[in-house]
């Protein structure tokens, strides 16, 4: 049974939005997790994008990206969201939900319990 699943991925011009989504299982506590959003590009570590956490959604992203991604998320619906915004060719990639971080930093892949099978993001020039 899948207990992460990621939608609204697809194919885009540069420049342009997508809202991506990840429902969540029902077992999911959003006030006592992280969750978050990764990507990997081919050729590319895994990257940390954003995580939100715990019973104030507090929220953390990375450095570079910060700027055109927005995480948030919808408690009753058990939905996370990332809002990518002034899509580049750089941005291609595909772009995986996380859940209950156990160990380790928000945006560091290794710590966290379960994954989706992720949505697939291709930006053109």
């Amino acid at each position: 049974q899948e207990r992460l699943v990621e939608s609204g991925g697809g194919q885009v011009q540069a420049g342009g939005s997508l809202r991506l989504s990840c429902v969540a299982a029902v077992g999911y506590d959003f006030s006592r997790i992280c969750m978050a959003w990764f990507r990997q590009a081919a050729g590319k570590e895994r990257e940390g994008i954003a995580a939100i956490c715990g019973p104030n959604g507090n929220t953390f992203y990375h450095d570079s990206l910060k700027d055109r991604f927005t995480i948030s998320r919808d408690r009753t619906q058990r939905i996370i969201y990332l809002q990518i915004r002034g899509l580049k060719p750089e941005d291609t990639a595909k772009y995986y939900c996380a859940a209950d971080l156990q160990a380790g930093s928000v945006l560091e892949s290794v710590g966290y319990r379960d994954w989706g099978q992720g949505t697939q993001v291709t930006v053109s020039s």
